[in-house]
């Protein structure tokens, strides 16, 4: 790729080689990877992992790059930074006790959380009743905006029960990302208008998904996102493969083409606008919430 590029969603602890995913994804340029953690179905255990597979895809990454340092476009071959969005889904809304939200209100004051999620609803499966997944979406929006997070939202078949949520509670002022956006301009529209980043993943390559690159066409440049949901939703031309980090160049490729950038420079400069659309959201440093959680977490362990 002639830029960097951003993976601002990925289950990092469902890929079957979290580390040797992430140094193929820093060997595509993939510069950033924000880690989904739901502590209902995955518990925490990516905050432990992730620093040993970072160590780890450090080798991996020396040992599938022939040349250290840039490649032929200038971009530097590093592992991508890693985040972390941690929240529970509306699968799983039936688990949220009041304990896993106490435990969740600890993990979110780690300084490696840049967002909550993802949380939000789905009607297409149900597996937690739909007054439930409703009322656990107001709790951790709530949540999100007591900590001066963003969230990243998960909307299936209820995005218009989600938008009436978040316009009565209020979007969260630290920014909102609609996570894999699949549906046509019409319904992006509204979202837009909220001031709400739209991330597109691998449906916006699939084949019959013109209505999915159209709602691409309509979204602000400033607003756009690129993700994988890995290991879920391949992108073209390896639909069906199991999905990783480094598959996102392949969507930062088709968006470029959607949105007109044909010349090297153009794609470069679009590349480098998405990559700091990603960083911009979620790469922030640490909110005034955790600094002071943490300072509070460190007075209690010296008393």
């Amino acid at each position: 790729m002639e830029g960097p590029v951003a993976d601002t969603h990925a289950h990092l602890q469902m890929m079957r080689d979290p580390a040797l995913s992430l140094a193929r994804a820093g060997a595509h340029h993939v510069g950033f990877v924000e880690a989904i953690v739901d502590p209902a179905d995955d518990g925490f255990a990516t905050f432990g992992a992730l620093p040993g597979w970072l160590m780890e895809a450090a080798g991996d990454l020396r040992r599938i790059t022939s040349e250290p340092g840039e490649d032929v476009h200038g971009c530097v071959v590093a592992l991508p930074r890693v985040r972390i969005a941690a929240g529970v889904h509306p699968h799983n809304a039936s688990m949220f006790t009041p304990e896993l939200e106490a435990a969740l209100v600890a993990r979110l004051a780690d300084r490696r959380v840049s967002a909550v999620g993802e949380i939000g609803l789905d009607y297409h499966y149900d597996l937690s009743p739909r007054e439930v997944q409703r009322e656990v979406f107001r709790t951790q929006l709530r949540l999100a905006k007591a900590a001066g997070l963003p969230v990243c939202l998960h909307m299936r078949e209820a995005h218009d029960d989600g938008f009436a949520i978040l316009s009565e509670e209020g979007f969260p002022e630290a920014g909102t990302l609609l996570h894999c956006f699949n549906l046509d301009a019409a319904e992006v529209a509204r979202w837009v208008e909220a001031g709400c980043y739209i991330a597109f993943g691998g449906p916006l390559t699939f084949k019959k998904a013109d209505e999915v690159r159209e709602a691409a066409r309509a979204v602000p440049i400033d607003r756009l996102l690129t993700e994988t949901d890995a290991p879920y939703m391949t992108p073209e031309p390896l639909r069906g493969a199991l999905c990783g980090p480094a598959h996102v160049v392949w969507t930062a490729d088709v968006l470029c083409d959607v949105l007109g950038a044909a010349t090297a420079d153009e794609r470069r400069a679009l590349l480098t606008q998405l990559y700091a659309n990603a960083t911009g959201l979620l790469n922030r440093e640490p909110t005034a919430w955790q600094l002071s959680a943490a300072s509070e977490s460190e007075e209690r362990a010296h008393a």
